[in-house]
């Protein structure tokens, strides 16, 4: 198997060019309507109001956003190469989950995925020796599922778990924004070692503004106030972490592919990585581009004890090049 991956093109081995600054008409505030789930489509589209046009440029803030594009085919490789790293990640068989599993997979990093149902892993990726891809199974909903030995060793953890804003067939089994994003969140967290290097925690944008339109639109049943829940019990842990806000998912989720087929995707045209602060981020992300940034973050000094929001408009991206990545969680950072 990893014969073949070395032969395969990163989902993220995306080309870059400079351009300069993010401007208002990049934005389409009628994205922040297309909900997490595409069941609501139809009624965040009816948010498309002159109030919300009204707000408009209060939801951007030049001063920290930043497009980076760059046209250069020579990338540096990611940190994430050393053998000494161990990353969990949970909810690896999600949209943003499987791939960042295929991501790091492929850069041979060492990885333990907490599932809920094993199987599944063996269907997207494949068998791997066990030294290279551990899977447990566990559910972060029940605290009784997790125990400390199954984080023994672990250096990194991604949390990339979540459900629809909205009722679906994704909250059968109690599989609520109550019950995923906020107590599991909590169940994990509270199990992870203290010596933890990272936690990256994927979030959403709007979650401080739940009460405001359109976001409170999109709380009706509380995903927001729980993602931000979520965050904040992340964010007073103790533990060093970054979290990431991304705008509308869109590209995949590619739940039903293998392996091959997930380090062959590509974020479209919409590569170009906007990076934010302070949640004035509006519109939409590829899940690729979402991935990409969740490993990036993790090496990245500077990105620890922050929160980014993240989107991605048309245009040629950083790909996997950790400097771009880096000038853009810089340039985005609040002074």
């Amino acid at each position: 198997m990893a014969s073949k991956l070395s032969s395969l093109t990163p989902i993220t081995d995306l080309t870059i060019h400079r351009s300069p600054k993010f401007h208002t008409q990049f934005l389409q505030t009628s994205l922040v309507f297309r909900s997490f789930s595409s069941s609501s489509s139809s009624l965040h589209t009816k948010l498309h109001s002159s109030e919300l046009n009204s707000r408009r440029n209060s939801f951007v803030c030049s001063n920290s956003l930043k497009q980076e594009t760059v046209q250069n085919p020579t990338e540096s490789p990611s940190p994430l190469t050393s053998s000494n790293k161990l990353v969990l990640v949970t909810g690896g068989t999600g949209g943003v989950g499987q791939l960042v599993v295929a991501s790091l997979l492929n850069r041979n990093v060492r990885l333990r995925l907490l599932l809920r149902d094993p199987e599944k892993a063996k269907t997207l990726f494949g068998e791997h020796e066990e030294e290279k891809l551990q899977v447990m199974k566990g559910d972060t909903r029940n605290a009784g599922d997790l125990d400390p030995s199954m984080f023994e060793g672990v250096t990194h953890v991604i949390c990339c778990t979540g459900t629809t804003a909205f009722p679906s067939r994704r909250w059968d089994g109690d599989n609520t924004p109550e019950r995923v994003d906020w107590e599991g969140v909590r169940n994990l967290v509270s199990t992870l070692p203290q010596s933890l290097s990272r936690i990256i925690l994927v979030s959403s944008v709007g979650v401080t503004k739940s009460n405001e339109l359109p976001w409170s639109i999109m709380n009706l049943f509380g995903v927001l106030k729980y993602k931000k829940m979520g965050e904040d019990f992340v964010r007073n842990s103790g533990i060093p972490y970054t979290i990431i806000r991304p705008g509308r998912l869109t590209d995949g989720p590619y739940t039903s592919y293998d392996l091959n087929t997930l380090l062959k995707a590509t974020a479209g045209e919409r590569r170009a990585v906007l990076i934010g602060q302070g949640d004035k981020l509006v519109g939409e992300v590829s899940r690729l581009v979402v991935a990409e940034a969740c490993i990036q973050a993790l090496d990245i000094d500077f990105t620890e004890g922050q929160i980014y929001e993240i989107n991605s408009v048309p245009g040629d991206g950083p790909g996997s090049n950790t400097e771009k990545w880096k000038e853009l969680f810089k340039a985005a950072q609040i002074q």
